[in-house]
C-alpha cells in the first residue's frame, strides 16, 4: 500500500473513531439482525436508509482526503 494511501486509511479510521453513533448498512431485509423487517415492510425506506449510511461514510473519506492534502500542502514534498 502506497504511503498516501496508508495515511488517508489511517485518517479514515480516526474519523470513525470519533463518531458516537456509527450505523452499518442493513443488508439482509428480511433475515435476524435487520431492521425489524423494515425493507420487508417498506422497501424505499430501507433502500433511503442504506444510501444515507453509505453518504455519511462517503463524507468521512472525503473528509480523510482533504486532511491529507491540507497536511501534504504545509508540509512540503519530503
Amino acid at each position: 500500500m502506497s504511503d498516501r494511501r496508508q495515511r488517508i486509511h489511517e485518517l479514515v479510521l480516526a474519523l470513525l473513531a470519533q463518531q458516537s453513533d456509527l450505523e452499518l448498512l442493513d443488508g439482509d431485509a428480511t433475515g435476524p439482525g435487520s431492521l425489524s423487517g423494515l425493507a420487508a415492510r417498506d422497501p424505499a425506506g430501507w433502500l433511503e436508509r442504506n444510501r444515507r449510511v453509505v453518504q455519511r461514510y462517503q463524507a468521512l473519506v472525503r473528509s480523510a482526503l482533504t486532511l491529507d492534502a491540507l497536511v501534504d500542502q504545509e508540509v512540503g514534498p519530503d
